[in-house]
């Protein structure tokens, strides 16, 4: 079986010695720690953006640092649009009942 497995990584073209630094693969537990950085509020979101833009040579936590931006930006339009929906209803609440 670990025959087959090194047979199947030398004929992509690489061996697990010979992967390049910038596409080392991220482990679970290392993705694990980063979603709790980018949790921190302020920091984690200046990590996030610093990795996103460059901060990293790894194309695996760049791409990683990427969709959890977009997940802030989704998050923060949801909430920034349920805030102004009821804001409006507030205030046409207020507006028709007086």
């Amino acid at each position: 079986m670990e025959n087959n497995y090194q047979n199947t990584q030398q004929a992509e073209g690489f061996t697990s010695q010979q992967v390049p630094p910038e596409y080392e693969p991220i482990s679970m537990w290392g993705y694990f720690g980063y979603e709790l950085l980018f949790s921190i509020p302020l920091v984690g979101l200046i990590v996030a953006l610093v990795f996103s833009f460059g901060g990293t040579r790894n194309i695996n936590l760049k791409n990683f640092a990427r969709s959890y931006f977009c997940f802030l930006i989704i998050v923060a339009a949801v909430v920034g649009i349920l805030g102004v929906s009821l804001a409006g209803a507030g205030v046409y609440e207020l507006l028709t009942h007086h």
